[in-house]
């Protein structure tokens, strides 16, 4: 049951991202290598470059975080 609730989570952060503006990209090669930690990274699509999470070291929570709108 937690892996339902933890895929939600992370659409809840990929939608919030596309409400923002950005995509939120999540990579699943090589995942724990020193540039892929397995969490998100956020991306501009029109430049097509990272904004946050370089390593994709960032959670689901902090995407929710990140573009919400109480900015």
């Amino acid at each position: 049951m937690q892996n339902v609730s933890e895929n939600a989570l992370e659409q809840r952060a990929r939608r919030a991202a596309r409400r923002a503006g950005l995509v939120a990209r999540k990579s699943r090669w090589r995942v724990g290598s020193p540039d892929n930690v397995g969490g998100f990274m956020l991306v501009d699509p029109m430049t097509n470059f990272p904004e946050d999470g370089f390593k994709y070291d960032l959670s689901a929570e902090y995407v929710l975080d990140y573009c919400s709108d109480d900015k």
